[in-house]
Parts: structure tokens; sequence; C-alpha cells
């Protein structure tokens, strides 16, 4: 039986689900729609309450706002990878003001520019360098420094790599002359509106989708008689687009394989043709298993198998749908283009594991042979096998410290309200 604690919980995750579901719907006709990130702070909230309520699942001595030692499921990961998305809109959200700004009264130098940001320390020092590669590109000092700007919420140590910052700024370069627009801000404008929408849309898409299943899932358990087991939650509990049928099929092959090594993340090649969303039932059941499993090691590996299932259908179909769509606004520039830049400087903090895009592209090996191209310049977190690696990397780095995940993170607001 539920308690008073986890009854309160649930009701407070599915009034903010219902809250961005009535949002994301009316958010076009509102005339005071939330900004993406408010959107991106309800998210958050909302995977954090859940997060905690599945982790209970898992490890029943799991309380709200405390830790575990089991391995962390996709819900744990989840408020960590809305916040770097949120930092991704903090960045576009700079850059609109300050070209709001600069429209008004633009900047006499590169100093001045970015002494109106604020910015300091080495922070300002890797902008400042960005910016005079941009400059010397033929951008307007404003210009130059709203592209910068962009990525000053996310891993600017990565320009500290000379081959990065070249290869960045000339990227840069190249789509600002290709943008929309004939005013240096207008096409600056159309880069940063292109970023801040990809963020927000797959921010969206993901929880509406995930997050929206779970909720169903969560509510389905709460209201259901008797033990609940995996055979009863691939029989029982459904959702639209998915196969029961499929689940079973997927659940199968993981508890079968879940401590092979390397563990199964080719999911394409393991289940041709199934509907991708089967695999969320299929992950709820591993993790209702995992709860009953013998030995913290074969708990441990049923959740990762969980944790891949739900990636994969966040990745493969909400996400990549979102960052490379079939067709583009014609405000917006490519937005494969945008991610392809911003990759070098993407990072993540599960808690207090901080994870970078940078870290993961070092660890490989070299791509091109070129010892003049960086190697987080070889990637693409529009690519789907490159983001796909990326966030495997991740989960490996982050079960070696399981309990410092549950150092939720606090949601952001937009920076200048």
């Amino acid at each position: 039986m539920a308690t008073p604690s986890r009854t309160r919980a649930r009701r407070s995750t599915a009034a903010l689900l219902g809250t961005l579901l009535v949002l994301a719907f009316t958010s076009a006709q509102a005339q005071s729609a939330p900004t993406p990130l408010e959107d991106n702070r309800t998210i958050t909230l909302g995977y954090i309450g859940i997060a905690y309520e599945l982790g209970g699942i898992i490890d029943p001595t799991l309380q709200p706002g405390g830790t575990s030692s089991a391995r962390p499921n996709w819900f744990t990961f989840a408020p960590h990878a809305s916040q770097a998305g949120g930092k991704g809109m903090y960045g576009a959200a700079l850059a609109r003001h300050f070209i709001d700004s600069a429209r008004l009264q633009p900047s006499l130098s590169l100093t001045n520019a970015l002494d109106r940001l604020g910015l300091s320390g080495v922070l300002r020092l890797r902008l400042q360098d960005l910016s005079l590669q941009l400059i010397a590109q033929g951008l307007t000092v404003d210009a130059a420094t709203a592209l910068s700007v962009m990525t000053s919420a996310l891993n600017v140590s990565a320009l500290g790599d000379t081959r990065t910052l070249l290869a960045t700024a000339s990227r840069m370069g190249a789509l600002y002359w290709s943008a929309p627009g004939t005013a240096p801000l207008d096409k600056v404008e159309a880069i940063v509106i292109t970023l801040e929408r990809t963020l927000h849309e797959g921010n969206l898409a993901i929880f509406n989708d995930i997050g929206g299943s779970a909720r169903l899932y969560l509510d389905w358990r709460a209201a259901a008689t008797g033990p609940i087991t995996p055979a009863r939650v691939l029989t029982e509990f459904t959702l639209a687009g998915a196969s029961n049928a499929q689940a079973q099929q997927a659940y199968a092959y993981a508890v079968a394989h879940a401590e092979d090594s390397p563990r199964p993340t080719r999911m394409d090649l393991l289940f041709p043709g199934m509907q991708w969303k089967s695999l969320l039932i299929a992950a709820f059941a591993l993790y209702e298993d995992a709860r009953l499993a013998p030995t913290p090691a074969r708990r441990d590996a049923l959740v990762a198998m969980g944790t891949n299932f739900v990636a994969w259908r966040e990745q493969h179909d909400q996400a990549q749908s979102v960052f490379t769509p079939a067709s583009s606004p014609t405000d917006e520039v490519s937005r494969a283009a945008v991610l392809q830049i911003l990759t070098p400087f993407l990072m993540t903090d599960f808690g207090t594991v901080r994870w970078t895009y940078a870290d993961y592209a070092y660890a490989q090996p070299d791509r091109d042979g070129n010892p003049l191209t960086s190697p987080p310049c070889e990637y693409s977190w529009a690519d789907f096998w490159d983001r796909w690696n990326g966030i495997l990397f991740a989960f490996e780095q982050a079960y070696t410290r399981p309990t410092e995940l549950w150092v939720m993170p606090e949601p952001l607001t937009d920076p200048l309200g």
C-alpha cells in the first residue's frame, strides 16, 4: 500500500504533468505563454517526483529527498538531463536578451560587449577568444558576442583546445553567413532561435512521451490490487502505440542477457520491426524484476537493461525527430548544424558526477587520423549513434557512484525573468 508521502508525491507529479500538457497545447494561443525555461523548470520538477517514486519501487528503502545505493534508473538520470538542456536554453535566453539590448544600443567594443554581459574570469576569456575569431571572419562585435554567449552555460573549457576553438569559430561563421536575414543581429537571432526551439521541443517531446508513460504506469500500479509482478506488468499494463507481445519479447531477452559483457545496446539489431514504445512496458517490468532480484548485482544488471530500453525510445523516436526534422521553419538554420557546433561544449552534472562530451570524445580512438582535428569536433549530437554511444558512456560513468545522482538539480529560471 502506498504511504501518505508517496501518495502526495504522485499527486504532485500528476499535477505537474497535467500543467505541462496544458501549457504545451495552448502556448501558441496564450497571451503570456510560458518561456522555454519555465517549461524546463516544470519538466525538471516533474522528473524529480517520478525519479523518487520509481526509485522507491526498485529500492523500497528510498524516501523522498533521500539516496539509494541501487543502480540509478532512467528516471534518476532524467532530472539532470533536463537541467542540462535547460542550460542550453539559458545560454540562448542570454543571447536573445543581449541581441535586444544591442539593437537599442550597439556595443562600442568587444570589451564593452563583454562588460554588458557581466562576464569575468575564465568564462570571459574563453568567450573573448571565440568572439575574436568570429570578428576576424567579418562578424560585427555584437553578432560575434551573441553567438559566443550561447555557449556560456555549457562546457566552455573545451575552447582551451585551440583546435576546438578554431573549428567552432569556423562552423559558427559559416552558419552565420548562411542564416536568413540581412542585418547581422537578424542572422544571429535565427541561430539562437533554432537552438532554443530545438532544445525546448526535445524537452517537451521526451517528457510528454516518457514522463507521461511513467505517470500512467505509477497510477496503474497504485490502483492495482495484489502483488505487482513483472508478468502482470507485461500483460495488464498498456500504452497507446505499444505492443504487449513485443514488450514480453524484449523483457525475455533482457532477463536472459542482463549480465552479458558488454551489455546489449543495439535494439535495432535485437528487435527489428519493433514499435519502440513497447520498450517502455518492458522497462517497467524490468524495474519490478530488479526489486525482486536475489542479489544487488542482479538487481543492478536488470536496472541497466531497463534504462537502456527507455533511453533507446527517448533518443531514437523522440529526440531524433526533433534534432533532424524533415523540414524546418523558414526563420531557422539547420538544427543539425547548430547541434554539431555545440557538441564539444555539452555537459551534464548527474548530481555530483560531471559528464562532458569532450571527455567521451577524447577517450575514443581518433576518427579521422588528423592531429589538427580535436576529437570532440569529430562528433555531432544530431547524429543518433554519436549521441547514443555518448549517453551509454555517461551511464557507465555514473553507475560507479550511484548515490551521488540523488543530489537533485535546482531547476533553472529565466536569467532576466
